[in-house]
């Protein structure tokens, strides 16, 4: 499945335990050794009008992920688990209500943000001056920048990513440019230790940071390295965000059977 380029293998049935995804996320994510994706996501119906998804990252590593949810959102209801448009999906990131808005494209509410450290402290390196720091259902930090399609996002992102502003875990790093009056983003993702297409919790952090630091309306507009379209809802709430969604595309792209 891909959500906006951020791709993912999606697998559902059987029970399996947290090693065993682990492992599989390894495996079946393994550009040259299995089939290559930026996370595993495994989806199951969990009651009435609920479906339950858990997303791993291709190191192995559980999370929430914002673009998985909204692809586990879409297949649910592509593949007929969910018939209504309307249904709660159950993450890591909390009991999160989604909506089929049309074809292969997805709205979802997104944990609350809590509070959001503008111009967090800490030296960085050129040419970020300052980054936002704030936790979308992960960490990412926000770095503005003024010119985002020369920027080494790899090696400036595996840099931040560490840095120890950010505490013993790091965050993920999304480097943000407004132009003509849309968001476009490029991030760095801890766990897949590298740029992906898209994220969606790095979109929705961009969004509220830039938003809450610029005082932009809701829906704030953006795009996604891959060039897909995002619309970012928010509403501020003390330091930080509440009543925030995110809509944005979810894609099935390929249908097969692994051997395992």
């Amino acid at each position: 499945m891909s959500g906006a380029g951020n791709d993912f293998v999606l697998i559902t049935g059987g029970r399996f335990k947290t090693a065993a995804l682990k492992n599989m996320a390894a495996g079946f994510c393994a550009a040259k050794t299995g089939v290559g994706a930026d996370g595993l996501i495994y989806v199951n119906r969990a009651g009435k009008g609920a479906v339950s998804m858990r997303h791993f990252n291709s190191d192995g590593s559980e999370a929430f992920c914002g673009n998985g949810s909204r692809c586990a959102a879409w297949w649910a209801y592509a593949a007929g688990l969910m018939k209504s448009k309307k249904f709660t999906l159950k993450t890591a990131g909390g009991d999160l209500p989604v909506e089929i808005m049309a074809r292969e494209s997805v709205k979802m509410r997104m944990p609350d943000v809590a509070g959001v450290s503008l111009r967090h402290g800490g030296a960085w390196s050129k040419p970020v001056k300052y980054v936002h720091l704030l936790a979308t259902g992960v960490p990412h930090a926000v770095a503005p920048v003024d010119d985002l399609e020369r920027l080494d996002v790899a090696g400036l992102g595996k840099f931040l990513r560490f840095h120890k502003a950010f505490g013993p875990e790091g965050a993920n790093v999304d480097f943000v440019q407004m132009r003509a009056g849309k968001l476009h983003v490029r991030t760095y993702e801890r766990g897949v230790e590298g740029e992906t297409l898209a994220c969606g919790t790095g979109i929705t952090a961009s969004a509220v940071a830039l938003g809450l630091a610029l005082g932009l309306k809701s829906p704030v507009a953006l795009v996604s390295r891959s060039g897909e379209n995002f619309r970012v809802w928010y509403r501020p709430a003390g330091a930080g965000a509440t009543d925030i969604y995110i809509q944005g595309p979810a894609q099935i792209v390929f249908e097969g059977e692994i051997k395992c």
